[in-house]
């Protein structure tokens, strides 16, 4: 697909200023751009945003199984516990 795009000067400038500081064309960055908007990503360069679940469930599928055997099983429960030293809460 081609696509034609009329910017202002200013902007231009602009966009011909940030692909030259990343080393590729105008027409490069731009499309870039629109291909990371497309995915999700906030900026050109970033990975496209996951959710935190997907991110939460990746690093814990890395997790070895020994390290995971020793996390508290109150973990959840007794989050002020374990992450603030305050006292174990009543069941």
């Amino acid at each position: 697909m081609t696509l034609t795009i009329h910017l202002a000067e200013d902007k231009e400038a602009a966009l011909k200023a940030k692909a030259r500081a990343r080393g590729v064309s105008a027409e490069q960055y731009a499309e870039q751009v629109l291909d990371q908007d497309l995915e999700g990503a906030t900026c050109p360069g970033e990975p496209a945003r996951r959710h935190i679940s997907d991110v939460i469930r990746e690093i814990w599928d890395d997790l070895p199984e020994e390290a995971k055997a020793k996390l508290p099983a109150d973990g959840a429960t007794q989050v002020d516990h374990y992450v603030y030293g305050l006292p174990k809460r009543e069941p």
